[in-house]
């Protein structure tokens, strides 16, 4: 009888019985598919929720639901998120940072210890009402927050509502019970003592890599194309920051003081020795943002510019891209900002490597990023667009290319991985995410006997070579205009 055969379970070198054997082949070449260019991992502060815990957040309701009501603090994440989506972005993942002083909110009912799930302020309005069932017997417990939300247990006495809280994934409290179990009697009570603790430093924000890695580092494998420690200005964390945006392929957003003048940012960076295409550095002129929770307050740059990527393609610059909900900024005040930088004092800036949001911009009366750069003193490595493009195509690379270890080393592996690389490349041409001017493929791949010779195969080593081309940002826009009564003009192909 005729057999069917998944390819590579069938020994074809030692078939004995004569039959009919029918192997299924699947498709040899993988289909590349991007990774992620918008997913924004933000450090910061909160009154609630987990700490040093990455949590999925996709819109400003999640985060509420995770981290509770923002505050008016300048590392808040909640402020992040916010500005953040204004311009585009659509997915977090948010850490929250402690000093290690933050403490639980907690309370007494029916000589019963409730305490909030997590530390912070936020769990100081949480309500616990203890009744008696509306139905049948028993009791109802009722826990509502205005922004965590309501949740409703039932129970015939402590043990039966101290499991069903257990039971509940959602829950923002926990019940303590003792030896001996008081009787329960209907109350209401308000948790109090939580608190957050002292503004966190930065080897808080920075963390540690151990483990599933604290601050930052809980960031890890996240995959964030972009991220920021927000309202960390401390340029002795820019250089941990390179380290990880390398290790990682993240671009991180930092930020110098609230305030800073150019000679004091430009010094700090040069004696940071900061000099990465993995970390943007932005100037000190903080924002003025109307916070529709903690009224007008004044924020760091960050959230501003990294929104403003993730809703790019990685192929782009955030150089002149309008920003939204900026009132003003620390020169120029709560104005439409005017005139706020020379060309001499942007020159200072951009020369070591630092950009900046400012009003106006080379395309009109509104706020921008003013230069598009990294801090790296490169050419060829300091714009936005190489380090977006070049982390999007390694992790790309990294997240499927995997599947070829292991396989034979012959003629079709060779024509797999190229098909597997070019299939990817081409599409992004289709997307105008590669391109050059000329219309010729920005692309090479090599990958056959060329560069894989018979005593490197010999030893395991498969070779691939890829060339890629990004498309160049018109940053310095030059327009030559002749006039004038005397002036004869002569047309040619493209010119009307």
């Amino acid at each position: 009888m005729a057999r069917v055969y998944q390819s590579g379970t069938l020994n074809t070198s030692s078939l004995v019985v004569p039959n009919l054997y029918v192997q299924i082949v699947q498709p040899q070449s993988l289909t590349l598919t991007g990774v992620s260019t918008g997913r924004i991992g933000i450090v910061g502060t909160a009154g609630w929720g987990p700490v040093n815990t990455p949590t999925v957040v996709g819109t400003m309701s999640d985060y509420l639901r995770n981290f509770g009501p923002k505050q008016a603090t300048e590392t808040d994440a909640g402020l992040a998120i916010d500005i953040a989506a204004l311009q585009g972005a659509s997915d977090f993942r948010v850490v929250r940072v402690t000093d290690g002083a933050d403490t639980a909110s907690t309370a007494t009912l029916s000589g019963v210890g409730i305490a909030a799930k997590y530390t912070g302020t936020a769990g100081n309005a949480i309500t616990v009402a203890l009744s008696a069932a509306t139905s049948g017997s028993g009791f109802s417990l009722t826990v509502s927050h205005k922004t965590l939300g309501q949740f409703v247990y039932s129970g015939v006495d402590w043990p039966a509502l101290k499991a069903a809280v257990v039971a509940d994934t959602t829950a923002i409290i926990s019940i303590a019970l003792s030896s001996t179990v008081p009787e329960i009697v209907a109350g209401t009570a308000v948790l109090a003592g939580g608190g957050d603790g002292g503004a966190p430093g930065t080897s808080a924000f920075v963390g540690l890599s151990a483990g599933s890695g604290t601050g930052m580092y809980a960031l890890q494998a996240q995959g964030c194309a972009i991220a920021l420690l927000h309202g960390l200005a401390d340029p002795t964390s820019w250089t941990d920051q390179a380290s990880f945006g390398l290790q990682e392929g993240v671009y991180l957003i930092a930020t110098g003081p609230a305030g800073d003048t150019i000679s004091t940012s430009v010094a700090a960076k040069a004696a940071g020795g900061l000099d990465s295409y993995a970390v943007k550095v932005m100037h000190g002129d903080w924002l003025w943002w109307q916070d529709d929770t903690n009224g007008l307050c004044l924020v760091p740059p960050q959230a501003f510019v990294a929104g403003c990527l993730a809703a790019l393609t990685p192929a782009q610059s955030s150089l002149n891209k309008q920003l939204y909900g900026i009132v003003g900024s620390q020169r120029a005040g709560l104005s439409s900002g005017s005139a706020t930088y020379s060309d001499a004092e942007l020159e200072q800036l951009f020369d070591a490597g630092i950009d900046l949001i400012c009003n106006p911009a080379p395309g009109g009366a509104y706020w921008a990023v003013r230069c598009g750069h990294n801090s790296s003193s490169q050419i060829n490595l300091w714009g936005d667009n190489y380090t977006r493009m070049t982390n999007f195509l390694a992790e790309t690379l990294v997240s499927g290319m995997g599947a070829y270890v292991g396989e034979l080393i012959n003629a079709s592996l060779f024509g797999n991985i190229r098909a597997s690389i070019l299939g990817l490349l081409s599409g992004l041409v289709s997307q105008g995410i590669l391109g050059t001017p000329d219309g010729s493929l920005p692309y090479a791949v090599v990958c056959d006997t060329t560069n894989n010779t018979s005593a490197r195969t010999a030893l395991g080593y498969v070779q691939c070579d890829v060339q890629v081309q990004y498309q160049g940002i018109n940053e310095k826009f030059i327009v030559n205009l002749q006039g004038g009564s005397s002036v004869t003009v002569s047309t040619s192909s493209g010119s009307v």
